[in-house]
């Protein structure tokens, strides 16, 4: 499964690079999440609790950054465990471009999904995905915006 879109951020490009490496507004951003530990620079972990289609799943997982050429560029890759909901892999590239008005943030992410998430079918599992991250990135904008006004 593959995602990729684009954003308008009204602040700085330092800002959003500097909200996308703090745990408690990632925490306040990411759907269902219930917990995020920012273990090192690079180490992160996660706990989501997460409902696509008829599978409601608690998330464990590990996620790790790669700041290529911060803040204009980084990856991350990332793996999670649902138990019986099966699993989760994949990683993103993220690129924060300066232009009039803000940061143009631009991911590409690929996930790869087993067991009953599996099961559910590309296409639920696909609209649920989008629907999660266009969620997240909609409170990350909010939230950049609301930090940078005060």
């Amino acid at each position: 499964m593959e995602l990729n879109e684009e954003i308008l951020i009204p602040a700085p490009r330092d800002r959003v690079y500097a909200a996308l490496n703090d745990p408690q507004v990632l925490q306040a951003c990411i759907p269902g999440c219930e917990e995020l530990i920012k273990h090192s620079d690079t180490e992160l972990e996660a706990k989501v609790v997460l409902k696509i289609g008829p599978v409601k799943a608690r998330f464990s997982g590990a996620v790790t950054l790669n700041p290529e050429n911060p803040p204009e560029r980084f990856s991350l890759t990332g793996q999670g465990n649902g138990g019986a909901a099966g699993f989760a892999k994949g990683g993103a590239e993220v690129t924060l471009t300066e232009e009039a008005g803000g940061t143009r943030l631009v991911y590409e992410a690929k996930a790869e999904i087993g067991g009953k998430l599996a099961q559910l079918g590309s296409r639920l599992v696909q609209a649920t995905a989008k629907k999660l991250a266009a969620k997240f990135f909609d409170s990350f904008a909010e939230e950049v915006q609301r930090t940078e006004a005060a």
